[in-house]
């Protein structure tokens, strides 16, 4: 994890629209760096809102940091993401509609505070369904597949969300020994989670442990009790409405997608296709369930990163379950692998979850649903 020193920089508004601020952006910073603080107070002010402590993480999409809300000193974790390329553009604008598209909020789902657009020196905070011709920038670089604007501008998105601070599921999990409790709150949190982004219509499409976080919190009698938070919305689709009934929550499963996408180890057969529905989302569950469970690793070729993910062993190779399947989907799962015994309800739940036919798989509402009764009534999971 690389430290910086605090970094207070300033943002002061010049004047208002009616569909959002408009600012000019005062760089205070003690290193130089071109990290924007924002602040979205409604009057004229030199004080930030929020205070970037240092850097947690970074990859091609963008920069994430650990910051803290100067007037109330609550911790909040802020992402930069650099609009330099179409594909950049769409996966930041995906991840915002999704996360803005939805009323109320999750204690399973992360959430987002605040938007803000900038371009140089000038920034504006983003708001659904906004006229923004800044916005509309980017949304047409996104339907063109091509630069709109002019490329001598710099364009960020800085997504303000929870803080979380267990890491990742991955990181968190082979970290510990193994845990029937554990296992238990996590299976119930994800089925929650996973039945209220379907009930907002939202299909993640990249369900995986590097994308599911930990938050840690403790009980009042002072125990660990971590709590999930599926993140990482950039492939994510919000399906219209249009022509359904908005009220009915499987109303998800009818709309047919034909992006392949998302990450290999966790793709469904139908995915490789390109023709699938959220039923793609309960495909990936399995197989984050059923590697939880028993603890089934594989290590990355290209991070060389243990990582929890269920597969099939084909000589000397592994080969991700859903490519496995679309050869041969006739193959008998081995479910337990590992363990040399498995709840019955739960292994029943593992294989339907993991079904090629995707009509064959529970709706997410059906699946936690399911998932509560087994946690409920058959809480040993190795008898």
């Amino acid at each position: 994890m690389a430290q910086h020193s605090h970094i207070c920089l300033s943002l002061v508004f010049c004047h208002f629209m009616y569909l959002g601020c408009n600012m000019i952006l005062n760089f205070q910073s003690p290193d130089n760096a071109s990290i924007l603080l924002i602040s979205f107070r409604r009057m004229v002010s030199s004080q930030p809102k929020y205070e970037l402590i240092q850097e947690v993480g970074r990859g091609s999409y963008g920069v994430v940091y650990e910051a803290v809300v100067k007037r109330t000193g609550a911790r909040m974790a802020v992402k930069k993401i650099r609009c330099h390329s179409p594909e950049n553009v769409e996966l930041a604008l995906r991840e915002f509609w999704a996360l803005s598209s939805i009323q109320s909020q999750h204690p399973n789902v992360i959430h987002l505070e605040e938007c803000v657009l900038q371009r140089d020196d000038l920034a504006q905070r983003m708001s659904h369904g906004s006229s923004s011709p800044l916005y509309l920038e980017l949304v047409e670089t996104s339907l063109k597949g091509e630069i709109t604007f002019d490329p001598c501008c710099a364009y960020y998105l800085w997504f303000v969300m929870d803080f979380c601070d267990g890491g990742d599921m991955n990181a968190y999990l082979l970290s510990r020994k193994p845990s029937r409790k554990t296992n238990t709150s996590f299976m119930l949190q994800l089925g929650s989670a996973l039945a209220f982004l379907h009930r907002n219509q939202i299909i993640h499409r990249d369900l995986k442990p590097d994308n599911i976080l930990i938050s840690q919190g403790r009980t009042l009698a002072g125990t660990p009790e971590p709590t999930l938070k599926v993140a990482d919305f950039g492939l994510s689709k919000v399906c219209s409405t249009s022509g359904l009934n908005p009220e009915e929550p499987a109303s998800v499963n009818k709309c047919f997608l034909s992006m392949a996408c998302g990450t290999d180890f966790y793709m469904a057969p139908e995915v490789w296709e390109g023709h699938y529905t959220a039923k793609a989302d309960i495909f990936a569950l399995g197989i984050i369930i059923w590697a939880m469970v028993e603890r089934i690793t594989f290590v990355d070729v290209e991070t060389q990163k243990e990582l929890l993910g269920s597969y099939v062993q084909q000589g000397e190779e592994i080969v991700p379950l859903g490519e496995a399947l679309l050869e041969n989907p006739k193959m008998e799962l081995l479910i337990p692998a590992r363990m040399k015994s498995m709840n019955a309800g739960m292994k029943q739940l593992i294989r339907e979850m993991l079904s090629f036919n995707p009509q064959e798989r529970p709706d997410a509402f059906e699946l936690e649903l399911r998932l509560v009764r087994i946690a409920c009534r058959e809480l040993d999971w190795d008898t």
